[in-house]
């Protein structure tokens, strides 16, 4: 028998406190060890937005270990896929990676209901990344009730 591939992604932003922490917090729920997750950013924050924490912790998810970290052309070389959220050029570009780009708003300091659109377009995306990088069946259901 042969160890199948667990593929790395990367989730980079600009301050790692948002959607990239949200992307990462969401691909490890759902592929539940089938996916490695990283998130970073190119010039990361303190911490991560509180209004994100207290989404995602509603949703049951936990934030409690998440700290900004910053991105890296080793990071990502060490990927298999770089998927970028709002810092396009400032990411390093590593030859032989696969990079995608998600348009998506940035939660920080926005309103509780922005922050939850904000997670369910993620979700969506999220889920779909899964289906596609497990070969199997996406997750059904979703943390959003």
């Amino acid at each position: 028998m042969t160890a199948r591939h667990v593929p790395t992604v990367v989730f980079a932003c600009v301050r790692n406190g948002g959607r990239s922490v949200i992307a990462r917090v969401l691909t490890e729920h759902y592929a539940q060890g089938r996916i490695t997750a990283l998130s970073a950013g190119t010039q990361p924050g303190e911490h991560i937005h509180s209004e994100v924490a207290e989404v995602l912790e509603s949703l049951g998810l936990d934030t409690s270990k998440e700290q900004p970290t910053l991105l890296t052309r080793d990071m990502i070389a060490g990927a298999d896929l770089a998927i970028t959220l709002g810092c396009g050029e400032e990411c390093p570009y590593v030859p032989g990676v696969t990079y995608r780009d998600w348009p998506v708003d940035d939660p920080g300091g926005q309103d509780e209901q922005t922050v939850r659109r904000i997670v369910a377009d993620l979700d969506a995306r999220v889920r779909g990344l899964v289906a596609e990088l497990t070969g199997e069946a996406g997750p059904t259901s979703s943390v959003l009730r």
